[in-house]
């Protein structure tokens, strides 16, 4: 596998395309800080790291409007490839359909979501967007 944040995004897409609850990866440092994001933001409704004994995995519960059962994320979108890597400085981060989605980023104090990097005033590479 050559992008496995790649493979992480089209993972939670199907699963919320598929109408599944519930989306078991294989987790790394990045997927799962990634997924913290999403969660602290609202995307998803929690997660949990599971240990195992070949390689550990995250169960993520994904969510859905109560009434309608449209998904959360509307859009989730891989911005920096392995073949090309987007980095932007703090003058540059981008707003997400004007500030209503989110952009995540890694930086050199950690990953972060394009609100909290304006906060800290940091640029970085621009992992996805998401909304």
């Amino acid at each position: 596998m050559t992008d496995p944040i790649a493979d992480y995004l089209t993972r939670v897409r199907n699963a919320y395309l598929a109408g599944h609850k519930i989306v078991e990866i294989p987790a790394s440092k990045m997927k799962v800080e990634i997924t913290r994001i999403l969660h602290e933001k609202g995307y998803i409704l929690s997660y949990k790291v599971v240990e195992g004994t070949p390689y550990n995995t995250i169960k993520i519960a994904l969510k859905y409007h109560p009434e309608t059962k449209k998904a959360a994320i509307k859009k989730i979108q891989r911005i920096s490839t392995p073949g090309l890597r987007k980095y932007v400085g703090v003058d540059t981060l981008p707003r997400v359909l004007n500030g209503l989605g989110i952009a995540i980023l890694s930086t050199s104090k950690g990953v972060m979501s394009d609100k909290e990097a304006r906060d800290l005033n940091i640029g970085g590479e621009v992992i996805c967007y998401v909304y």
